[in-house]
């Protein structure tokens, strides 16, 4: 019975991870959109500073899985 939880709470957190990473970069997105609706000129600024700051986020959800999956099969 043990076992099922590991698996529960694992499911649960990976869940939670991609949940939210998902709305992290969203947010992200359309931050950096009407930024760039707002200034055309500083476009390629917020592109790049978007563009890293979604490879951190994409980079934590990630973990956030491989921990999930360690605890699964632990």
């Amino acid at each position: 019975m043990e076992l099922g939880y590991a698996y529960l709470g694992a499911g649960f957190g990976a869940g939670l991870a991609v949940i939210g990473g998902g709305l992290g970069i969203g947010k992200l997105a359309a931050s950096a959109m009407e930024g760039m609706a707002r200034q055309p000129q500083a476009a390629a600024t917020i592109q790049t500073g978007m563009l890293i700051a979604a490879a951190l986020i994409e980079g934590a959800t990630f973990l956030a899985l491989v921990i999930c999956i360690l605890l699964a099969f632990k």
